[in-house]
């Protein structure tokens, strides 16, 4: 039971904190969760932009679109880690919903509840690097990792 409500307490603190992104209103959703003995399985689809941004030039929605989504990696670390205390590790995997096609990986990788990240460091990008997390940036926006990086296949809903 213990393990259920450790969960139970993990999907609410997302819904809670994750409810709203700092630059996207739009809620996150979560896709797949799955916890063994001292690991964990996440998957969530990544904000998409704003409707009030529609205004905005191309590179400042795609910039923050790569922001909202590195930070909500983040937030999902730093809250898996405090609702669930057993889990050592958790492996991660956000996609991006295209239009009128399946979803793609744009960023994925292990995150590690032993992993320090230097609280004063600025960098974004190097926070989300430095706690296992991969992607790749282009101009500011976040590129797909491939077919190969991502083994799970969504389906549209």
């Amino acid at each position: 039971m213990k393990w259920i409500f450790a969960t139970a307490e993990l999907v609410w603190r997302i819904r809670r904190q994750l409810r709203f992104g700092e630059r996207s209103r739009l809620p996150l959703k979560l896709l797949r969760m799955e916890l063994h003995e001292d690991s964990a399985e996440c998957e969530w689809l990544a904000r998409p932009n704003d409707p009030w941004d529609v205004e905005l030039p191309a590179h400042v929605r795609e910039q923050n679109e790569t922001w909202q989504a590195l930070r909500d990696a983040l937030s999902v670390r730093e809250a898996l880690f405090q609702s669930l205390p057993d889990v050592r590790c958790a492996r991660f995997k956000v996609y991006r919903q295209q239009k009128a096609a399946d979803p793609e990986l744009i960023i994925s990788g292990t995150v590690s509840r032993d992993d320090e990240v230097p609280p004063r460091l600025a960098s974004l990008v190097m926070r989300a690097k430095l706690c296992g997390l991969r992607f790749n940036l282009s101009d500011g926006m976040l590129e797909s990792l491939g077919p190969k990086a991502g083994s799970t296949q969504l389906v549209n809903q």
